[in-house]
Protein backbone atom coordinates (compact mmCIF):
# COMPACT_ATOMS: atom_id res chain seq x y z
CA UNK A 1 0.00 0.00 0.00
CA UNK A 2 1.04 3.33 -1.12
CA UNK A 3 1.86 5.81 1.98
CA UNK A 4 2.98 9.24 0.46
CA UNK A 5 3.99 10.31 4.32
CA UNK A 6 6.93 8.02 3.76
CA UNK A 7 10.03 9.29 1.98
CA UNK A 8 11.76 7.09 -0.64
CA UNK A 9 13.50 4.34 0.52
CA UNK A 10 16.30 2.96 -1.19
CA UNK A 11 17.53 -0.81 -1.20
CA UNK A 12 20.99 -1.56 -2.59
CA UNK A 13 21.77 -5.25 -3.59
CA UNK A 14 25.62 -5.90 -3.39
CA UNK A 15 28.45 -8.45 -3.61
CA UNK A 16 31.64 -8.77 -3.30
CA UNK A 17 32.28 -10.98 -5.88
CA UNK A 18 30.58 -11.80 -9.38
CA UNK A 19 28.19 -14.68 -9.47
CA UNK A 20 26.69 -14.69 -6.32
CA UNK A 21 23.13 -14.91 -7.41
CA UNK A 22 22.65 -11.43 -6.68
CA UNK A 23 20.83 -10.45 -9.89
CA UNK A 24 17.96 -13.47 -9.11
CA UNK A 25 17.56 -12.60 -5.79
CA UNK A 26 16.60 -9.02 -6.95
CA UNK A 27 14.43 -10.32 -9.74
CA UNK A 28 12.67 -11.95 -7.11
CA UNK A 29 12.34 -9.08 -4.41
CA UNK A 30 11.19 -7.00 -7.63
CA UNK A 31 8.25 -9.53 -7.88
CA UNK A 32 7.37 -9.74 -4.18
CA UNK A 33 7.68 -5.53 -4.00
CA UNK A 34 5.16 -5.09 -6.61
CA UNK A 35 2.77 -6.85 -4.77
CA UNK A 36 3.09 -4.57 -1.90
CA UNK A 37 3.12 -1.23 -3.61
CA UNK A 38 1.29 0.25 -6.75
CA UNK A 39 4.66 1.69 -7.57
CA UNK A 40 8.35 0.83 -7.12
CA UNK A 41 10.70 1.55 -9.28
CA UNK A 42 13.86 -0.18 -9.82
CA UNK A 43 17.59 0.00 -11.25
CA UNK A 44 20.19 -2.07 -12.99
CA UNK A 45 23.48 -0.29 -11.91
CA UNK A 46 25.62 -3.01 -12.78
CA UNK A 47 25.96 -1.30 -15.98
CA UNK A 48 29.21 -3.35 -17.14
CA UNK A 49 27.41 -6.41 -17.68
CA UNK A 50 23.64 -5.42 -17.43
CA UNK A 51 21.26 -8.41 -17.16
CA UNK A 52 18.64 -7.65 -14.43
CA UNK A 53 16.27 -6.65 -18.01
CA UNK A 54 16.61 -10.36 -19.27
CA UNK A 55 14.73 -11.98 -16.53
CA UNK A 56 11.95 -9.78 -15.80
CA UNK A 57 10.68 -8.87 -19.01
CA UNK A 58 11.85 -5.38 -19.78
CA UNK A 59 10.41 -3.64 -22.85
CA UNK A 60 12.52 -0.40 -23.43
CA UNK A 61 10.36 2.58 -23.42
CA UNK A 62 12.82 5.75 -24.10
CA UNK A 63 16.58 4.90 -24.51
CA UNK A 64 19.22 8.21 -24.40
CA UNK A 65 23.03 8.68 -25.20
CA UNK A 66 25.63 8.85 -22.51
CA UNK A 67 28.03 10.90 -23.28
CA UNK A 68 31.21 10.43 -20.52
CA UNK A 69 34.54 10.24 -21.46
CA UNK A 70 36.45 13.22 -23.93
CA UNK A 71 39.28 12.80 -26.72
CA UNK A 72 41.34 14.67 -28.47
CA UNK A 73 41.93 15.76 -31.81
CA UNK A 74 44.30 17.28 -33.74
CA UNK A 75 43.06 19.33 -37.06
CA UNK A 76 45.84 18.55 -39.55
CA UNK A 77 45.95 22.07 -41.61
CA UNK A 78 46.59 23.97 -37.80
CA UNK A 79 49.15 21.29 -36.66
CA UNK A 80 52.70 22.83 -37.21
CA UNK A 81 54.64 19.32 -36.19
CA UNK A 82 56.01 21.64 -32.98
CA UNK A 83 55.81 17.99 -31.01
CA UNK A 84 55.00 19.72 -27.92
CA UNK A 85 51.65 17.82 -27.23
CA UNK A 86 53.78 14.73 -27.99
CA UNK A 87 55.93 16.04 -25.14
CA UNK A 88 53.42 16.86 -22.50
CA UNK A 89 51.29 13.36 -23.15
CA UNK A 90 51.92 11.17 -20.20
CA UNK A 91 49.78 8.59 -21.97
CA UNK A 92 51.90 8.33 -25.15
CA UNK A 93 48.54 9.13 -26.93
CA UNK A 94 50.15 11.47 -29.74
CA UNK A 95 51.18 9.20 -32.56
CA UNK A 96 54.54 11.44 -34.48
CA UNK A 97 54.07 12.15 -38.10
CA UNK A 98 55.11 9.50 -40.88
CA UNK A 99 55.58 9.73 -44.56
CA UNK A 100 52.09 8.90 -45.45
CA UNK A 101 50.45 11.42 -42.80
CA UNK A 102 53.13 14.19 -41.97
CA UNK A 103 51.18 15.43 -38.81
CA UNK A 104 50.55 14.86 -35.30
CA UNK A 105 47.81 12.36 -34.68
CA UNK A 106 46.03 11.11 -31.71
CA UNK A 107 45.77 7.23 -30.55
CA UNK A 108 42.17 7.38 -29.76
CA UNK A 109 42.66 4.03 -28.03
CA UNK A 110 45.16 5.89 -25.33
CA UNK A 111 43.79 8.87 -25.11
CA UNK A 112 42.15 9.85 -21.59
CA UNK A 113 41.24 13.22 -22.04
CA UNK A 114 43.10 14.99 -20.30
CA UNK A 115 43.27 17.85 -22.06
CA UNK A 116 47.30 18.68 -21.70
CA UNK A 117 47.98 18.46 -25.42
CA UNK A 118 45.19 20.96 -25.62
CA UNK A 119 46.51 23.70 -23.04
CA UNK A 120 50.38 23.17 -24.12
CA UNK A 121 49.59 23.65 -28.41
CA UNK A 122 50.58 27.06 -29.82
CA UNK A 123 48.84 26.81 -32.75
CA UNK A 124 45.08 25.78 -30.64
CA UNK A 125 45.17 22.75 -32.80
CA UNK A 126 44.07 20.64 -30.43
CA UNK A 127 40.26 20.27 -29.51
CA UNK A 128 38.51 18.01 -26.88
CA UNK A 129 35.87 15.89 -28.18
CA UNK A 130 32.79 14.39 -25.97
CA UNK A 131 32.33 10.79 -27.10
CA UNK A 132 29.13 8.33 -26.47
CA UNK A 133 30.43 5.86 -23.69
CA UNK A 134 26.96 3.94 -23.73
CA UNK A 135 23.57 4.26 -23.40
CA UNK A 136 20.85 4.15 -20.40
CA UNK A 137 17.18 3.17 -20.69
CA UNK A 138 13.88 3.33 -19.46
CA UNK A 139 11.83 0.25 -19.30
CA UNK A 140 8.43 -1.15 -18.85
CA UNK A 141 8.11 -4.37 -16.51
CA UNK A 142 5.88 -6.30 -14.67
CA UNK A 143 6.76 -5.51 -11.46
CA UNK A 144 7.51 -1.35 -12.10
CA UNK A 145 9.54 0.91 -14.11
CA UNK A 146 13.41 -0.05 -15.03
CA UNK A 147 16.42 2.33 -15.29
CA UNK A 148 19.24 0.27 -16.74
CA UNK A 149 21.87 1.46 -19.17
CA UNK A 150 24.76 -0.55 -20.89
CA UNK A 151 28.11 0.67 -21.55
CA UNK A 152 30.11 0.39 -24.28
CA UNK A 153 33.17 -1.97 -23.58
CA UNK A 154 36.43 -0.54 -23.23
CA UNK A 155 34.74 2.78 -22.09
CA UNK A 156 34.99 4.57 -19.05
CA UNK A 157 33.10 6.29 -16.63
CA UNK A 158 31.25 3.45 -15.21
CA UNK A 159 30.71 5.19 -11.84
CA UNK A 160 29.68 8.44 -13.65
CA UNK A 161 26.73 6.01 -15.65
CA UNK A 162 25.72 4.12 -12.48
CA UNK A 163 25.35 7.99 -11.36
CA UNK A 164 23.25 9.28 -14.12
CA UNK A 165 20.65 6.06 -14.08
CA UNK A 166 20.15 6.46 -9.67
CA UNK A 167 19.12 10.29 -10.57
CA UNK A 168 17.04 8.96 -13.45
CA UNK A 169 15.23 6.23 -11.14
CA UNK A 170 14.87 9.08 -8.38
CA UNK A 171 13.12 11.68 -10.29
CA UNK A 172 10.95 9.31 -11.40
CA UNK A 173 10.41 7.96 -8.08
CA UNK A 174 9.59 11.35 -6.97
CA UNK A 175 7.10 12.05 -9.57
CA UNK A 176 5.41 9.30 -8.76
CA UNK A 177 4.73 9.11 -5.46
CA UNK A 178 6.86 6.00 -5.52
CA UNK A 179 7.99 4.47 -1.48
CA UNK A 180 10.91 2.30 -2.79
CA UNK A 181 14.37 2.19 -5.42
CA UNK A 182 15.50 -1.10 -5.34
CA UNK A 183 19.05 -0.85 -6.86
CA UNK A 184 21.08 -4.23 -8.29
CA UNK A 185 24.46 -3.32 -7.60
CA UNK A 186 27.83 -3.71 -9.11
CA UNK A 187 29.93 -6.24 -8.09
CA UNK A 188 33.60 -5.67 -5.85
CA UNK A 189 34.30 -2.41 -3.54
CA UNK A 190 35.29 0.29 -6.63
CA UNK A 191 34.01 3.33 -7.97
CA UNK A 192 30.52 1.96 -9.53
CA UNK A 193 29.65 0.16 -5.99
CA UNK A 194 29.83 3.32 -4.14
CA UNK A 195 27.94 5.56 -6.62
CA UNK A 196 24.84 2.44 -6.52
CA UNK A 197 25.90 2.90 -2.69
CA UNK A 198 25.37 6.58 -2.49
CA UNK A 199 22.20 7.40 -0.09
CA UNK A 200 21.55 4.24 0.42
CA UNK A 201 19.07 3.45 2.99
CA UNK A 202 20.03 -0.21 3.42
CA UNK A 203 22.38 -2.61 2.11
CA UNK A 204 21.67 -6.02 1.37
CA UNK A 205 25.53 -8.14 0.83
CA UNK A 206 24.27 -11.64 -1.42
CA UNK A 207 27.05 -14.18 -0.44
CA UNK A 208 28.04 -17.64 -1.42
CA UNK A 209 29.99 -20.23 0.74
CA UNK A 210 33.53 -20.79 0.04
CA UNK A 211 36.85 -19.26 0.45
CA UNK A 212 36.85 -16.06 -1.98
CA UNK A 213 33.11 -15.58 -1.11
CA UNK A 214 33.50 -14.83 2.24
CA UNK A 215 36.76 -12.92 1.92
CA UNK A 216 34.96 -10.57 -0.96
CA UNK A 217 32.08 -10.56 1.29
CA UNK A 218 34.46 -9.21 4.35
CA UNK A 219 36.26 -6.41 1.51
CA UNK A 220 32.32 -5.19 0.98
CA UNK A 221 31.16 -4.75 4.55
CA UNK A 222 34.46 -2.81 5.46
CA UNK A 223 33.74 -0.74 1.98
CA UNK A 224 30.23 0.07 3.18
CA UNK A 225 31.00 0.72 6.71
CA UNK A 226 33.38 3.77 5.78
CA UNK A 227 29.95 4.86 4.27
CA UNK A 228 27.78 4.60 7.31
CA UNK A 229 25.14 2.19 5.13
CA UNK A 230 23.41 -0.13 7.33
CA UNK A 231 24.18 -3.64 6.26
CA UNK A 232 21.78 -6.63 5.96
CA UNK A 233 23.60 -10.46 4.41
CA UNK A 234 21.91 -13.18 3.01
CA UNK A 235 23.63 -16.43 1.82
CA UNK A 236 22.93 -18.03 -1.33
CA UNK A 237 23.35 -22.07 -1.81
CA UNK A 238 23.91 -22.35 2.11
CA UNK A 239 22.97 -25.92 1.83
CA UNK A 240 25.76 -26.99 -0.44
CA UNK A 241 28.88 -26.31 1.81
CA UNK A 242 28.06 -26.38 5.22
CA UNK A 243 31.70 -25.33 6.90
CA UNK A 244 31.97 -22.28 3.99
CA UNK A 245 28.24 -21.30 5.39
CA UNK A 246 28.99 -21.60 8.78
CA UNK A 247 32.32 -18.98 8.21
CA UNK A 248 30.04 -16.55 6.73
CA UNK A 249 27.69 -16.94 9.97
CA UNK A 250 30.91 -16.10 12.16
CA UNK A 251 32.10 -13.28 9.99
CA UNK A 252 28.62 -11.63 10.30
CA UNK A 253 28.58 -12.29 14.02
CA UNK A 254 31.87 -10.98 14.22
CA UNK A 255 30.86 -7.54 12.88
CA UNK A 256 27.54 -7.53 14.81
CA UNK A 257 25.49 -7.36 11.67
CA UNK A 258 21.99 -9.29 11.18
CA UNK A 259 21.77 -12.22 8.57
CA UNK A 260 18.64 -11.61 6.63
CA UNK A 261 18.12 -15.51 5.48
CA UNK A 262 19.84 -18.31 3.78
CA UNK A 263 18.69 -19.34 0.19
CA UNK A 264 18.62 -23.04 -0.33
CA UNK A 265 20.55 -24.23 -3.90
CA UNK A 266 17.32 -24.70 -5.87
CA UNK A 267 17.12 -25.98 -9.31
CA UNK A 268 14.18 -23.69 -10.02
CA UNK A 269 16.09 -20.46 -9.90
CA UNK A 270 18.26 -21.89 -13.28
CA UNK A 271 14.70 -22.81 -14.89
CA UNK A 272 13.58 -19.38 -13.66
CA UNK A 273 16.55 -17.61 -15.89
CA UNK A 274 15.90 -19.57 -18.60
CA UNK A 275 12.05 -18.75 -18.59
CA UNK A 276 13.34 -14.74 -18.12
CA UNK A 277 11.08 -14.82 -14.59
CA UNK A 278 12.00 -14.15 -11.14
CA UNK A 279 11.35 -17.58 -9.42
CA UNK A 280 9.37 -15.87 -6.81
CA UNK A 281 7.02 -16.03 -10.04
CA UNK A 282 7.90 -18.68 -11.65
CA UNK A 283 8.14 -21.42 -9.12
CA UNK A 284 6.65 -19.73 -6.22
CA UNK A 285 6.02 -23.23 -4.30
CA UNK A 286 10.18 -23.82 -4.62
CA UNK A 287 12.15 -23.58 -1.48
CA UNK A 288 14.48 -20.52 -2.97
CA UNK A 289 10.64 -18.62 -3.74
CA UNK A 290 9.82 -19.16 -0.10
CA UNK A 291 13.26 -18.12 1.15
CA UNK A 292 13.25 -14.72 -0.68
CA UNK A 293 10.14 -13.75 0.64
CA UNK A 294 11.48 -14.61 4.34
CA UNK A 295 14.05 -12.42 3.29
CA UNK A 296 11.83 -9.66 1.77
CA UNK A 297 10.10 -9.64 4.90
CA UNK A 298 13.46 -8.78 6.97
CA UNK A 299 13.72 -5.90 4.46
CA UNK A 300 10.12 -4.44 5.00
CA UNK A 301 10.77 -4.38 8.73
CA UNK A 302 14.14 -3.01 8.46
CA UNK A 303 13.21 -0.04 6.24
CA UNK A 304 9.43 0.42 7.08
CA UNK A 305 8.83 -0.74 10.38
CA UNK A 306 6.61 -3.80 8.53
CA UNK A 307 6.26 -6.93 6.77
Amino acid sequence: MLNNDLKLKQLVMLSGKGGTGKTSLTAGLMDLASRSWRHPVFTDADVDAANLALVTEAVPDQSHLFMGSFLAEITPEQCQNCGMCADVCRYGAILLPTENQPWHRVDELACEGCAACVHVCPETAIQLHQQQDGEWFQSTTPYGQLFHAELFPAAENSGKLVTTVKQQAKLYAQDNGCDLLIVDGPPGIGCPVISASAGADLALLVAEPGVSGIHDLDRIIQTLQEFNVPILVCINKADIFTPGTEDIKSLVGKYGLPLAGEIPFDEAIPDSISAMQPVTRFAPESPAAHAIEQIWGTIQRTLFGEG
